[in-house]
């Protein structure tokens, strides 16, 4: 079952011996709509596969210069290590995700790129991945606890081979600041002070970029855990607590205090629009992960940029930072290739994780033993933030049904931006809806 599922366009060559080109992939419920549910193809997925082979197939959604052509030295590694053949299709980042889940039940590739949390949970749950408990016996001993149960789906299988995590924060260029004699806030009210010093100084206070609709679940997240606690977000997100109460109507009511420093442009740009003005001094700060930094081609001003946590609301919310982790999976497909296996054993390794981070500086790698002579400042900031949270989130758009996440919070979030208002109790009668019928 051969079947494209949207756009296609010009892939580039991977490499001697490789092909690369594009299928399209896709989502949870968002724009699944208007594209047909394809029936799953059939084939064992136990973590025993079922046959040998010296190729195979690996989807990505990195498709940004810097991740693509890390994952093209992670298989470069991979294949010179093994002899076994990669064919890389390299998909754009926003139809990967949007169209997931006709991919995965279609004809997808046997590994691809995708998420920790419940955006995993949900496919596995579906029997639409294939486990690898027979990877982890390989690689359990790199990896700390917090990492295996990000990787465990719902049935206590283990799925997911993390990569790299990252933290988000306030982003910001160091010679702008030190000019302007701004310091770095340590509470809320500090930073809606510092954003209307920098308005009267003719600066974007706040980057923000909403076009694609993802981006502004990461405010979204950290106000709501700022408030309310990272327990609060895990059981909002499943919906074990409601959208229709006080502690969801005062995230929205909190964030209003940002609005007017919020870049008004927001919904007409995306997050590499927004990197642009950073990195032209046009905005003060820039809330986003780490990859963030992947839009830094020029070395001088990437040794510029520093981040700051999300600043203090509630003192019980403090603990908690939002740090998605990012790795690979195999489709049901994907479960009968060893050699499907032996690469997701690689990704596990510190050899894997070194070629991936050589070319890519802005993430954390996830393994033990991972090379981190290398870190820059910034970098050890970033680990250092990740491994002295109690807590880390994923985030909106994994950690709660992906028709939540896509098809209700994507426009109620951009409808906030737009005008300041939100309907909690509409969020909570689709929230019902949609949860009762999983």
């Amino acid at each position: 079952m051969a079947t494209n599922i949207g756009p296609v366009r010009t892939a580039e060559a991977a490499g001697p011996g490789r092909r690369t080109f594009l299928k399209t992939l896709g989502i949870g419920a968002v724009g699944v709509a208007g594209f047909p549910l394809l029936t799953a193809c059939t084939g064992g997925s136990g973590p025993a596969p079922g046959s040998t082979s010296k190729s195979l197939t690996f989807g990505s959604g990195s498709s940004d210069e810097v991740p693509r052509n890390a994952y093209k030295a992670v298989t470069d590694a991979f294949t010179k290590k093994s002899g076994i053949d990669v064919a890389t299709n390299v998909v754009p980042h926003n139809d990967f995700q949007n169209k997931i889940n006709s991919y995965l039940q279609g004809s997808p590739d046997e590994s691809f790129t995708w998420f920790a949390g419940y955006r995993m949970q949900y496919y596995a749950e579906k029997g639409l991945l294939a486990p690898v408990d027979d990877v982890w016996e390989k690689i359990g001993g790199n990896f700390s606890d917090a990492m295996k149960k990000a990787s465990t789906g719902p049935d206590g299988k283990m799925y997911l081979v993390p990569n790299y995590n990252y933290p988000w924060g306030f982003f910001y260029r160091k010679s702008l600041w030190a000019e302007r004699g701004y310091a770095v806030p340590a509470t809320f009210d500090e930073l809606t002070t510092l954003a209307a010093r920098m308005k009267a100084d003719g600066i974007i206070p706040i980057g923000f970029a909403d076009k694609d609709g993802w981006p502004a679940m990461g405010t979204f997240d950290y106000i709501n855990m700022r408030l309310n606690g990272y327990q609060f977000h895990v059981d909002l997100t499943a919906h074990k607590e409601s959208w229709d109460q006080k502690k969801v109507s005062d995230v929205f009511d909190t964030w209003k205090a940002l609005l007017p420093f919020q870049d008004p442009a927001a919904l007409g740009q995306t997050w590499q629009d927004a990197a642009k003005a950073l990195e032209a001094k046009k905005t003060g700060m820039y809330l986003l992960g780490s990859f963030v930094t992947q839009q830094f081609t020029d070395p001088a001003v990437l040794a510029d940029i520093d981040f700051f946590p999300f600043p203090e609301i509630a003192m019980e919310g403090t603990d908690a930072v939002e740090a998605p982790i990012d790795g690979l999976l195999l489709s049901k497909k994907g479960g009968q290739n060893q050699a499907a296996h032996d690469f997701l054993a690689f990704m596990g390794s510190a050899e894997g994780q070194n070629a991936y981070a050589a070319v890519d500086t802005s993430n954390i790698a996830t393994v033990k033993g991972a090379d981190t002579s290398k870190y820059s400042p910034l970098n050890k900031k970033c680990a250092d933030t990740i491994a002295n949270a109690k807590y880390i989130s994923q985030f909106l758009d994994r950690d709660a049904l992906p028709a939540m996440a896509n098809n209700v919070m994507i426009p109620a979030l951009q409808s906030f931006i737009k005008d300041g208002s939100v309907d909690v109790k509409n969020l909570e009668a689709q929230a019902k809806s949609l949860y009762a019928a999983q």
